[in-house]
């Protein structure tokens, strides 16, 4: 037998350590639950993070927007799409048993469209994205006919596509 390889009867004597690590838990509730209980959703996930010893230490409370694509889940037998849903994440410290307990538990839960479970490394738990405040800040950009611009001065921001004679505007 070499010396990197491991008997079987000591393999099984082998402890894991209970080492706590940090996580992120991403989730999409459902576009269904009313506004005014999407909180006590966030506090069901955040109880079921706690129950088994987790630590919470940052979140991003759910704030509902618009799917980049449509999502089908299987509901009371009947397969549904969706093209909003409810955005957020929690960051918490806990032990590998207690994640396994967590990810069964939010699995069997009805308001949760779909989640991911990251395990996060230093760098990432020292800067958490902020999806919500990042939307915020984007720009967003339109296509205007020229014949609604008619009798109006285009600003110098504007730039106009001859091929299809229409003017793309940016909004401030």
């Amino acid at each position: 037998m070499s010396e990197t390889q491991m008997p079987v009867t000591e393999a099984n004597e082998v402890v894991l350590e209970d080492e706590t690590n940090s996580y992120e838990l991403a989730f999409h509730i459902l576009p269904t639950v009313a506004e005014g209980e999407v909180q006590g959703v966030f506090d069901k996930i955040k109880a079921l993070i706690t129950h088994d010893g987790g630590v919470l230490f940052d979140e991003e409370a759910p704030q509902r927007f618009e799917l980049a694509y449509e999502i089908t889940k299987s509901l009371e037998g009947k397969n549904r799409t969706y093209a909003t849903a409810y955005f957020g994440w929690i960051r918490f410290k806990a032990t590998g048993e207690a994640v396994l307990n967590m990810t069964e538990e939010i699995l069997h839960t009805t308001e949760i469209l779909r989640h991911i479970l990251i395990k996060l490394s230093q760098v990432e738990e020292a800067n958490p994205f902020r999806f919500h405040e990042s939307i915020e800040s984007f720009k967003m950009v339109t296509t205007i006919d020229e014949a609604e611009l008619e009798g109006e001065v285009v600003a110098e921001d504007v730039v106009e596509e001859e091929s299809k004679g229409e003017v793309a505007a940016v909004k401030e």
